[in-house]
C-alpha cells in the first residue's frame, strides 16, 4: 500500500475536499435532474437529503472517531464484519459509486464548457473533454497530498464564492419572483417524485464519506473528522439551498429539465446575460475540477486499504511506483470509460443505488457489531437506515418506470460484486485479514 504521510491534511483542506467532491457533483450535474423528479418543490428535496446525509454521517463520525485509519469506509465495514463478502462487496459498491461521481463530475466539465459556444456542439466533443480532464486529474492525484489540499482551497473559495454571487444575482433579477412555482408550488409533484428527488439529491452530499478516507492523513484525526464533515454538510446545504432558489426564481421547471445537463449556466442568463453563463462556466470549471481531484485521492486511499486487507486482487501491469498509484491509473481509466459512455442521467441513477446500498450496510454493521464499541445509539442508526431503504426503494420504483434498462443495470453491477468477492474470498481464504470476524 502507498504511504501515508501522517498530519499532512489540515482541517482548512480537508473541508475543502469534503466540499470540493460535493459541490462538484450536487450543483452543476444534479438541479435539472431533481427538479425534473420534484417539480417546484426541488430546493426543499436538497433540503431533505441534507437530513438523510446527516442521519447518515453519525455513524461515519462515531466510527471514524473511534478508529480513523486511510482506509475509511472498507476499515469499517471490515471490523464489522470482518474479511467476509459483505464487507468486500460493500466496499467495492462504494468505490463504483466514487468512480460513477468522477465520470458524473467529469462529464459535467464537457457539458459546461461547451456552453458558450452554442447547441450545435457534437456530444463526442463533451466525452472527449470528461476523459482529458479525468487523464489531468489523474496527474495532479500523482503530487504531493499538500499541493492537492492547496489546489482544494483556492478552488473551494472560488466555487463556493462565484455560485453564491450568482445565485444571489439570480434571485435580486427575479425581484423575490419565484418562476418555477409560479403555476403553483405543488403543480407536477407527487410525494413519490420527491422523495426519488430526495434520494438523488443524497448524490450531492456523499461527498462527506470520502473524509473519513483521509483520517490517517488528516491532523488531529479523531477531532477533525467529525468537524470536517459536519462543517462541510452545512455549507454545501446552504449553498444547495440558495442556488436551487436562484435556479428556481430565474427558469420555469420546464426550462431546467429542458438545459438539464447545464441548467445553473441558463439561470445565470436572464439576470447577467451572456456574461452570467460565461462566469457560471468558469466557476463550474473550477467546480468540477477540484471536486474530481478530491474524489480521485480519497478513492485511491480507500482501494489502497481493500488492497492490503486483501479483499481485492491487484496486478501492477509492468507499471512503476506503489499500489495506490496503480490505483490511480485504474479508477481513472474506468471513470474515464464511464464519462464517455454513459449520460448523465444513467450514471447519477446507478451512482446512487450502489451508494444507498452500501451505506444501509454499514449502518447495519454499526447497529450489530459496533455499536457499544463507538458508543453509538440505536434510534439514530435505526432512523438512518430507515431513511435510507425508503429513499432507495421509490427512486428504484420511480426510475424504473422510466428507465428499467438503468436499474436492470445496476442490478447486473451489484450482482457481479459479490459474486466476484465470493469467488475471491473463498479461493484465497488463507489470506485471512487480521480484523475479527463476525458470524
Amino acid at each position: 500500500m502507498g504511504e501515508y504521510r501522517e498530519g499532512s491534511l489540515t482541517l482548512r483542506g480537508a473541508v475543502a475536499m469534503g466540499t470540493g467532491v460535493m459541490v462538484g457533483a450536487g450543483i452543476f450535474a444534479l438541479t435539472g435532474q431533481v427538479a425534473e423528479l420534484a417539480g417546484p418543490l426541488f430546493p426543499l428535496a436538497f433540503v431533505a437529503a441534507a437530513g438523510v446525509a446527516g442521519l447518515s454521517a453519525y455513524s461515519y463520525v462515531k466510527a471514524s472517531r473511534k478508529n480513523p485509519s486511510a482506509g475509511g469506509i472498507a476499515m469499517i465495514l471490515s471490523q464489522a464484519y470482518g474479511r467476509t463478502t459483505i464487507a468486500a462487496g460493500s466496499a467495492m459498491l462504494m468505490a463504483l459509486s466514487m468512480v460513477l461521481n468522477e465520470a458524473l463530475v467529469a462529464r459535467t466539465f464537457g457539458s459546461y464548457l461547451l456552453r458558450p459556444f452554442g447547441d450545435d456542439q457534437p456530444g463526442w466533443l463533451v466525452s472527449v473533454l470528461a476523459v482529458l480532464l479525468v487523464a489531468a486529474a489523474v496527474g495532479i492525484n500523482l503530487a504531493r497530498n499538500e499541493s492537492i489540499s492547496w489546489v482544494q482551497t483556492v478552488g473551494a473559495v472560488i466555487k463556493i464564492g462565484g455560485i453564491g454571487l450568482l445565485a444571489v444575482a439570480a434571485i435580486w433579477a427575479a425581484g423575490g419572483t419565484y418562476t418555477a412555482g409560479e403555476e403553483g408550488l405543488t403543480t407536477g409533484t407527487s410525494i413519490g417524485g420527491f422523495v426519488a428527488a430526495t434520494a438523488l439529491a443524497i448524490l450531492a452530499y456523499k461527498g462527506f464519506t470520502t473524509i473519513t478516507n483521509d483520517g490517517a492523513e488528516l491532523k488531529s484525526p479523531k477531532r477533525n473528522v467529525a468537524r470536517t464533515i459536519i462543517i462541510s454538510l452545512i455549507i454545501c446545504a446552504g449553498l444547495y439551498l440558495l442556488v436551487s432558489i436562484g435556479a428556481g426564481s430565474a427558469l420555469s421547471i420546464d426550462q431546467i429539465v429542458a438545459a438539464q445537463d447545464y441548467s445553473l449556466a441558463e439561470a445565470a442568463r436572464p439576470a447577467l446575460g451572456q456574461t452570467g453563463v460565461i462566469a457560471t462556466v468558469v466557476v463550474a470549471v473550477v467546480a468540477t475540477v477540484t471536486g474530481l481531484i478530491a474524489s480521485l485521492f480519497a478513492v485511491s486511499r480507500m482501494l489502497s486499504m481493500v488492497t492490503d486487507m486483501k479483499m481485492i486482487p491487484h496486478r501492477r501491469f509492468g507499471m512503476p511506483g506503489d499500489v495506490r498509484q496503480h490505483l490511480l491509473v485504474y479508477t481513472g481509466i474506468v471513470a474515464a470509460t464511464l464519462a464517455a459512455t454513459l449520460d448523465l442521467t444513467e450514471i447519477a441513477a446507478i451512482g446512487i443505488i450502489f451508494y444507498l446500498i452500501m451505506d444501509m450496510a454499514l449502518h447495519w454493521g454499526i447497529l450489530r457489531h459496533l455499536r457499544h464499541e463507538v458508543e453509538a445509539k440505536a434510534w439514530i442508526l435505526i432512523c438512518a437506515l430507515v431513511a435510507d431503504a425508503i429513499a432507495l426503494t421509490v427512486f428504484v420504483i420511480v426510475r424504473g418506470g422510466d428507465s428499467p434498462a438503468t436499474i436492470a443495470a445496476a442490478a447486473v453491477g451489484i450482482v457481479a460484486v459479490f459474486g466476484f468477492e465470493a469467488w475471491y474470498l473463498r479461493r484465497h481464504p488463507q489470506e485471512e485479514s487480521e480484523s475479527h470476524s463476525h458470524s
